[in-house]
């Protein structure tokens, strides 16, 4: 479990009820009724989830595990897949989620834009898990090789971040290089027929890739991005809500612990679910460990170099500070 997590918010629902005592606020007792609701219990009665095509979040979906803790509850749950990081924090920032994981980059754009997020734990860092392809007969040979070249990518996605690093490592600049952002589906279909001279892509559509295309890797994150993935929430559905967060963590952690130790289990199990081939799941599975953790200083001030780099190239509106995205932050 993220005790240190549940914790924080346990202490956030505690100081707030506290407060509106002392402040004698006029509807203080409705206010203090729907704090302790939220402390001792489940306020929501629907928890919606949004995921996409591979992760821990994925797994348990499947077995099931979440919403058979959470039915004595009265709670119900909803699952949505989306294409990529972006659209499903979208989809959190007007209301339409409660909760999704995403990569490093989609929370920067995110809190950029006045999403009402907040972080409530990390994946392990797996730099192998996305990467930069060319076809196999393309005379792309390095990263340098690419200036003046399409690359596709899905906008504010973690390969976003990704590609501005590693042009960065080669002396290029972003703009020496034609960005085209589609999502994962549209990009390999345009990378496949040659429309683009690249794509920057992550598990499990990068294994998949390398088992059913003649391409290369050009280059992966080893070395350049830790690639971490974020578990993230609505901040009121998180604060008025730990008991089910709460829940979610321990279903997720026993989710990822069968996952670790059973990956060919794990890609039978999910390859009719995805519509991806075995092999390409069990490729993506031997380059990750699926755990999560509570967010630390260190994993903030990555994240914080994340959002400076971002805003330095222009691509958010304004600078941010990923501190003010955490659960002990108001």
């Amino acid at each position: 479990m993220l005790l240190k997590t549940i914790r924080t918010w346990k202490l956030i629902a505690i100081g707030a009820l506290l407060l509106m005592v002392l402040s004698g606020c006029s509807g203080g007792v409705q206010q203090q009724n729907a704090v302790a609701e939220g402390k001792n219990g489940s306020k929501a009665k629907v928890f919606r989830i949004g995921y996409q095509k591979y992760g821990v979040p994925n797994f348990l979906k499947v077995r099931g595990g979440l919403e058979k803790r959470l039915e004595q509850d009265g709670v119900t749950v909803e699952w949505t897949e989306f294409p990529g990081g972006p659209q499903l924090l979208e989809a959190l920032n007007v209301g339409s989620i409660d909760l999704g994981h995403t990569g490093e980059a989609p929370p920067i754009f995110a809190q950029a834009a006045g999403a009402p997020l907040v972080y409530l734990a990390h994946e392990a860092s797996r730099p192998h898990s996305e990467a930069v392809l060319v076809l196999k007969d393309s005379p792309v040979q390095s990263i340098a090789d690419l200036k003046g070249k399409k690359i596709a990518l899905n906008k504010g996605s973690n390969v976003h971040y990704l590609l501005v690093k590693l042009l960065e490592q080669a002396g290029l600049q972003y703009s020496d290089v034609k960005p085209v952002f589609l999502p994962p589906a549209d990009a390999r279909a345009a990378f496949e027929r040659g429309s683009v001279d690249a794509w920057a892509i992550w598990d499990p559509y990068l294994a998949s890739a390398q088992k059913n295309l003649d391409v290369r890797i050009v280059a992966d994150g080893e070395g350049v991005v830790n690639n971490f993935e974020f578990y993230l929430a609505a901040r009121s559905f998180a604060e008025n809500n730990p008991a089910i967060i709460d829940a979610l963590f321990e279903e997720l952690n026993k989710a990822g612990d069968w996952a670790n130790a059973n990956h060919k289990e794990l890609a039978k199990l999910l390859s009719p679910q995805l519509g991806i081939d075995i092999p390409s799941l069990e490729l993506a599975s031997s380059r990750r460990e699926y755990n999560s953790v509570p967010i630390s200083d260190n994993v903030v001030a990555e994240q914080q170099k994340v959002a400076d780099t971002f805003a330095k190239l222009g691509l958010i509106p304004k600078p941010i500070q990923v501190k003010d995205a955490l659960p002990n932050h108001k």
